[in-house]
Parts: C-alpha cells; sequence; structure tokens
C-alpha cells in the first residue's frame, strides 16, 4: 500500500508540475500569425468605434488612467497565462500630437524629471551613442509608473510571461517600453521574465545605435515590427543623417585628417566638397532640434508644468527596430484600400492591417 501510494504521490507531483512548466512556456520565438491577429484585436480596444472582432483568448483586466501626454494602456489576461500590456496610440486629443512632434532625441540611458520632486530614471540600451525620441520617452516613463505595480501583481499570482503591443504611437513607445522592462530584469523585476513584443504600423523610435541595442536585446524572434507598406506612419520621423552619426572607425569620420595630409591645392577642393556635402545635414539637423525639440518642448511644458528639458543627444537618424515583417500591400490590397491623398489614415487603420495580415502565409 505504501509504495502504492508514494508512486501516486509522485505521478500527480509530476502532473502538476508538467502543467505549471506547460502554463509558465506558452510564448515561443518567432513571428506568429494567430499571435500578431490577437494582438491587433486587443489593440482595437482602445477605441470604441472600431467594428472588428474582439480577441479570442484574451480578457481585458484593467484599463488605466490617461497620464502624461494622452497616453493610456491596458492589461489582458490570457487564457494561456500570458499576460498583454496593450499601449494606446494617439487620438485625436493635441496633447497626443504634441508627443509625436517633440521629435528631439534624447540619451537612451538616463533621467528625466517628469516634476519638481520625481527624477525619471532609465536605461533603454547599453550603447553610450543611443538615442531616442523625446516624446515617446516621457510617454513610456508616465506609463511605467503604472504598469510596474500592475506587474508586479501579476507575477505574485504567477504571471511570467508578458507580450508588450501597441499601434501607431503605441507601437513606438512599446519599443522603449519592451527595453525599459528588460533591462529591469535581475534587479526590479524577476531575472526569468519572458518578454515577446509586437509593434503595430508604428514609427521609427530612436537612432540607429538604439536599434541594433533593441534587435540584440530581442534577437531570436522575440520582437516584431509589423508595418503595412502602403502605410506613411511607419516612414516617420524624418531622418537627418549626418558625420556624427557613423562609427567611429567609419574612414569619413577621419577624413579630414586625411585631408590635412594633402597638397595645397589638393587639400582646399577636398575640404570644399566634403564641406558641400556635410554642411547641409548638420544644418538640418540643428533645425530639426530647435524647432521639434526647443520649440515643441514649451508646448509640453505648459501640459506638464514640472517638466525640465533635458540636455538633447546631437542626432536626428531616426531608423526602424526589431525584426520588420512586411505586409505588401498588392493590387487586390489597394482595390480595397485605394491610396487616396485625401484620406491620409486610410492605409494606417486597423481594417487594412488586420487585411493583410489574414493574407499572411
Amino acid at each position: 500500500m505504501k509504495t502504492r501510494f508514494l508512486l501516486l504521490l509522485i505521478v500527480s507531483v509530476g502532473l502538476l508540475f508538467g502543467r505549471v512548466s506547460a502554463q509558465s512556456n506558452q510564448l515561443k520565438p518567432g513571428f506568429e500569425k494567430a499571435e500578431y491577429l490577437e494582438m491587433l484585436r486587443v489593440g482595437a480596444g482602445h477605441i470604441d468605434s472600431v467594428t472588428i472582432d474582439p480577441p479570442q483568448g484574451y480578457k481585458k483586466v484593467y484599463r488605466s488612467p490617461v497620464v502624461g501626454l494622452d497616453n493610456r494602456w491596458e492589461l489582458w489576461q490570457g487564457s494561456n497565462g500570458v499576460a498583454v500590456i496593450s499601449i494606446r496610440g494617439t487620438t485625436l486629443d493635441p496633447l497626443g500630437w504634441i508627443e509625436n512632434f517633440y521629435a528631439a532625441m534624447v540619451p537612451a540611458t538616463g533621467q528625466i524629471q517628469l516634476s519638481a520632486n520625481e527624477p525619471f530614471s532609465y536605461k533603454l540600451a547599453k550603447n553610450p551613442r543611443a538615442a531616442v525620441h523625446a516624446g515617446w520617452l516621457i510617454g513610456m516613463a508616465y506609463l511605467a509608473k503604472d504598469i510596474l505595480p500592475k506587474m508586479d501583481s501579476c507575477i505574485q499570482k504567477g504571471t511570467k510571461e508578458f507580450i508588450v503591443t501597441g499601434i501607431s504611437q503605441g507601437g513606438a513607445i512599446s519599443f522603449l517600453m519592451t527595453s525599459y522592462l528588460s533591462n529591469l530584469r535581475s534587479n526590479r523585476l524577476p531575472a526569468d521574465l519572458r518578454f515577446k513584443t509586437y509593434c503595430i504600423a508604428a514609427p521609427k523610435p530612436g537612432n540607429l545605435s538604439y536599434a541594433y541595442d533593441y534587435e540584440v536585446l530581442t534577437q531570436a524572434g522575440w520582437a516584431f515590427n509589423v508595418v503595412n507598406s502602403a502605410d506613411w506612419v511607419p516612414e516617420f520621423p524624418l531622418t537627418v543623417q549626418t558625420t556624427d552619426d557613423f562609427n567611429l572607425t567609419n574612414p569619413v569620420t577621419t577624413i579630414r585628417k586625411a585631408i590635412r595630409n594633402q597638397k595645397f591645392l589638393n587639400r582646399v577642393m577636398f575640404n570644399y566638397v566634403f564641406n558641400k556635402m556635410d554642411k547641409p545635414s548638420r544644418k538640418a539637423q540643428k533645425q530639426y532640434q530647435r524647432f521639434l525639440g526647443n520649440y515643441i518642448s514649451k508646448a509640453v511644458g505648459k501640459n506638464l508644468p514640472d517638466y525640465q528639458k533635458p540636455t538633447y543627444f546631437p542626432s536626428s537618424h531616426f531608423m526602424r527596430a526589431g525584426q520588420t515583417i512586411v505586409l505588401d500591400a498588392d493590387e487586390l490590397y489597394f482595390q480595397q484600400f485605394p491610396a487616396d491623398p485625401k484620406q491620409l489614415f486610410q492605409n494606417h487603420l486597423l481594417k487594412p492591417y488586420l487585411f493583410l495580415g489574414n493574407r499572411l502565409k
């Protein structure tokens, strides 16, 4: 009897741990069409007027208040034990557009002052040359203050896997949120947490150094950037590349030293040619920072009175990040969604992304 009882106990414990193990390893690396479509439907939960089918495997359990520059997020719980952090995109509120146009870059690791007694420290990348969009960093910071306590509650209940997702501006913030939360593991968050990210219809979040760092952080199939090839939003912000954006070992960064070693006439000619190519981009970058940094920061300050303008990073070289999944807008697509300049957002909406997503193989 004792032997039989022990065998039953061992089998029961094994089955229990098997179920726990299965529940804690639901997320798999790699792009999954069904998973993407579920995240698209989750994102639609932010928009009351959208009429697409709700997600099948996830239930909304929390909607945050509006914070920062018209930012909001939702927590969804999956029947498989996976939690979803869904970040809202831009609404019609002008505050959200101020956030979008606040496109000066700031270092990807540092501190911003949200209010007089509220410094927000963050680490989004290891590379000191990495920089990100200032407005979306503010949005990420305000949201993170609300997200972390909710994550703590999920973790206490056994959740170890999270999907981070967002559409449009929400996708841009999702890049930064993934970096922020991932860099909190082994410190503020448990080391064994797993994140998977679906940024949908997202604009570009930062410079090339940030993109490289993000891709290393999420490599092997843990983050995806889903774009409709007919959508103009992923083309933004405008990007200006100067010679300062190159790696220090790039020959262009040391070309002036090489020019100095030339004979006089060659030196004059090469300096003239190089300045003609180099100076316009430098001037454009300074103007970019002047208008989309210093000027827009005044509007930010009017809405966040205690916000203190940070020191900007001298770059406007915005790049897309993550493994890109291109939804190819072909002839059949344009029959459904014509390229009409009078309908600027037609190719950016949920239904085109759902239409193309359903056609993925």
